[in-house]
């Protein structure tokens, strides 16, 4: 019998027995031990605590910790980690990731009951935390060999570099075997390619030989393969005049018509960290060298223009708003051709004297001002973002702290579309209505990535704020997906109940929160090399 909610679709990829074979191989490889060195972030952030947090287990398996820094396990954890375990999906007797959402009060499945490539990566950090590590290399072989498959839309073949949105575990009751079944785009909203899955996969090899010290999984030939062929797809020639990802609308974590198709900057921070990722554990052979100089001009590049372009203080709006347009030339200083009438009433009163963000959004005669928290939080783990930038975000979240938190973090995008703007922008979309799901909602599993961001800044007290907001609600709501409101206040009207995502999330900020060490796994150091000449001001003008 077929598990509940599986659709069989014919351009479904499947992995056969015969794959196993070289699964069995990489792992059965001998595993390199060395010693672990902490980086500067690691020293930094452990420094932060004044003390060695324990680095024990408790009967739970959970991590204990016996200071205020470190805080006292909260009774959410030990059922955080049990709610994570009940999620965990085995393929052939290996762990190979996490579901969705275990949600056993509808009997609608939807695709809840698959593995998702973008949604698995804070459990993994947890399982890697807590020192278990198995997961996530079956994760990362598993996936890795459904990219080998042949993936099809109807009757056009994708790129071989896609990485699958989703996957899921299929018993076949007459051969009485089971098989994995990808999703590459063919079956989600929109028919949309996730351009993100690659990006995370490349960041979530970097985790997990930064905290095994185990190099041999990342420079087996199959990975450095797997990394070549996603970088492909985002380092080709053509006709490009930006450095940054031309991107369609639900590609991503919204992955719903939300007007940010373009050059969104979750994309454009997520491909810049896996860049980055990519270029510490890349070996300089063969094609590899190649593959080296492009990232290295790509990232110059990226960096300069993200960072020039892209971010927002008081100092650049004042500037825009005073833009002159239809300039011509090498001297334009309205380089994009924005139009400082389509600048929104509401980011005037939005913006403090001290603080900034990197927009949504910029492309020829287009710049969107909304906040989007996840590009932000990695821009900053990325050291996308500069150091001075890293901490004009960190004002702007406690500056308004009531618009971006309120009562549940973390809110996705600030400010919601409504009215007529809504109709426009997401096709009348019943679910993202105002201030719900993704237009505007307040989703749990942004804490980990707040959290990250808080401890990269040395301002940790941030996170705690949030922890605590998080610990009042979270298990009494038995998990949600989201949150509803202009605060946050209310269950997501469609939310899924012990949304895993939610849970991993809460662990991971608590354990980042008791082991500052944790961060170098998922945080990168400033590459001074990259460094632009910012000739205005980073975070706020000098008043």
């Amino acid at each position: 019998m077929e598990p509940l909610g599986l659709r069989t679709v014919g351009s479904h990829c499947s992995l056969s027995e015969m794959d196993d074979l070289d699964l069995n191989r990489a792992l059965d490889r001998p595993r390199l031990k060395i010693e672990r060195k902490r980086s500067f972030d690691e020293r930094s952030m452990s420094e932060l605590s004044r003390h060695d947090s324990p680095r024990g287990r408790s009967v739970l398996d959970t991590p204990l910790s016996s200071a205020r820094n470190s805080f006292e396990p909260h009774p959410m954890m030990a059922e955080a980690w049990e709610a994570l375990r009940r999620s965990m999906v085995f393929f052939r007797g290996h762990p190979v990731g996490t579901l969705a959402a275990v949600d056993n009060t509808t009997d609608e499945v939807l695709n809840y009951d698959q593995v998702f490539v973008r949604d698995f990566v804070p459990s993994a950090l947890a399982f890697l935390m807590n020192g278990e590590s198995d997961i996530v290399k079956h994760f990362l072989l598993k996936t890795l060999q459904l990219q080998d498959s042949e993936k099809r839309v109807d009757r056009f073949k994708l790129g071989k570099g896609v990485m699958p949105a989703s996957f899921k575990v299929s018993h076949d009751p007459i051969r009485e075997t089971d098989h994995l079944v990808a999703d590459f785009g063919e079956t989600a909203i929109g028919r949309v390619a996730p351009v993100d899955s690659g990006f995370w996969w490349i960041i979530l090899l970097r985790a997990y030989t930064k905290s095994t010290g185990d190099l041999t999984l990342s420079e087996t030939p199959e990975c450095q393969k797997g990394m070549k062929l996603i970088l492909s797809l985002c380092l080709a020639e053509g006709f490009d005049t930006f450095p940054t990802l031309l991107c369609a609308d639900g590609c991503s974590m919204i992955d719903r018509r939300m007007g940010v198709y373009g050059y969104p900057i979750e994309i454009q921070a997520l491909f810049y960290m896996a860049l980055r990722c990519a270029l510490s554990m890349l070996k300089p052979d063969g094609d590899g060298r190649e593959c080296i100089e492009k990232i290295t001009k790509r990232l110059h590049a990226l960096s300069f223009h993200m960072r020039n372009y892209f971010w927002l203080d008081y100092q650049q709006l004042n500037d825009i708003y005073r833009y002159k347009t239809e300039e011509y030339s090498h001297t334009a200083v309205n380089k994009f051709n924005v139009m400082p009438d389509s600048i929104p009433e509401w980011v005037f009163d939005f913006m403090p004297l001290r603080g900034g963000y990197f927009v949504g959004n910029v492309g020829p005669a287009h710049m969107d001002f909304r906040w989007f928290a996840l590009g932000n939080c990695v821009s900053i783990m990325s050291s996308l973002a500069t150091p001075d930038q890293s901490m004009a975000i960190m004002d702007l979240l406690e500056h308004r702290w009531d618009e971006l938190v309120g009562e549940m973090p973390l809110k996705i995008c600030y400010p919601c579309l409504e009215g007529h703007e809504w109709r426009i922008v997401t096709g009348c979309d019943p679910k993202n209505t105002r201030w719900s799901y993704h237009n505007g909602g307040s989703w749990p599993v942004l804490l980990w990535q707040l959290t990250a961001a808080c401890i990269k800044t040395g301002r940790p007290q941030i996170a705690r704020r949030a922890v605590d907001l998080i610990e009042s609600r979270l298990h009494r709501d038995c998990w949600p997906e989201y949150y509803d409101g202009k605060l946050g206040r209310y269950v997501g009207k469609q939310a899924r109940k012990y949304q895993t995502w939610s849970i991993a999330g809460y662990l991971v900020a608590k354990m980042l929160l008791e082991d500052p060490s944790h961060i170098g796994m998922i945080s990168l150091e400033e590459d001074k090399l990259m460094k632009p000449v910012i000739k205005r001001s980073a975070s706020w003008p000098q008043l």
